[in-house]
């Protein structure tokens, strides 16, 4: 692990980095480069419709260096003022 890349950031699993990797985030430098809220979006249309809060909670908490379970409740805040006809599915 190289310190530019995503597995040196908290809460980036195996499975979100190879998301992240499909909307052409490969480094660390990338991920900070972009908008957080942007990334979460783009996750949604073109890779994993599925994505939940802790999802997002996860991208969140990795940008600041935080868990993702102390992110959550601001994350989903923020992603649903900007979004505001969005609706999290229930599972």
């Amino acid at each position: 692990m190289t310190k530019d890349s995503l597995e040196s950031l908290p809460n980036l699993g195996k499975v979100t980095i190879k998301k992240l990797e499909q909307i052409g985030i490969k480094t660390a430098t990338d991920f900070i480069a972009r908008d957080l809220y942007e990334i979460f979006e783009e996750l949604l249309i073109k890779v994993d419709p599925t994505l939940c809060r802790s999802a997002l909670a996860g991208i969140v908490g990795a940008k600041k260096g935080i868990p993702w379970h102390r992110a959550i409740k601001e994350s989903t805040a923020e992603y649903e003022k900007r979004h505001p006809k969005f609706k999290w599915k229930e599972y």
